[in-house]
């Protein structure tokens, strides 16, 4: 008969996850999540088989809590030509708040390179919705709308980054300003800057 488990796997997970906030992924270990259970390691093996599937946990928990900075910012009740600027702060504020998830997500090395114009249909779970909100609120074509998501991307991905490494501090009003700036210059430029024939 197996060891009955001592922890739940939403425990472990929250667990790890707190670990990771932290001190970082790379410090997640058997030991130190045995240690934050104040358990050895071993009970984490009743709920989980390995420690790959705890990191995969963690990772997904990490996401959770990502997308619901984005839901926020999509929800249907935020003001006409707010969303799309919103999921930009929102996406800084959680490399703020969270700079260790941040960089689990979104600052690590790919095994693979995808070329930019993929890239954030691989990173991004809300792309499809982040797309639309541009296109509804900017009265863009797709492709259009697709190239001020990666302009605004590169934009707010370097702000998020200088947050979440701390090399420097932003006001909400300074990224609120500097979001709007460079929007609406992409805009005036020609709609997102992607040429069409």
């Amino acid at each position: 008969m197996p060891p009955s488990a001592k922890f739940t796997k939403e425990e472990v997970i929250a667990a790890a996850l707190g670990v990771v906030r932290e001190s970082g992924f790379d410090a997640l270990t058997a030991r130190a999540l045995g240690a934050a259970l104040g358990s050895s390691p071993r009970p984490i093996f009743t709920v989980f088989q390995s420690m790959e599937q705890v990191q995969q946990a963690v990772v997904q928990a990490a996401r959770d809590r990502y997308n619901g900075y984005i839901a926020k910012a999509l929800a249907p009740d935020r003001a006409y030509r707010q969303r799309f600027k919103s999921v930009g702060a929102q996406y800084i504020r959680f490399a703020t708040e969270e700079p260790k998830l941040f960089q689990l997500l979104f600052m690590r090395t790919q095994e693979a390179v995808p070329a930019f114009s993929q890239v954030l249909g691989l990173i991004e779970e809300n792309y499809s919705a982040i797309l639309a909100s541009i296109q509804e609120e900017y009265g863009l074509r797709p492709e259009e709308a697709k190239g001020l998501y990666r302009h605004l991307w590169i934009y707010s991905h370097g702000i998020a980054s200088l947050c979440a490494t701390k090399m420097c501090r932003f006001t909400e009003g300074e990224i609120g300003a500097m979001m709007t700036e460079v929007c609406v210059s992409l805009l005036r430029s020609g709609k997102g800057g992607e040429k069409h024939d």
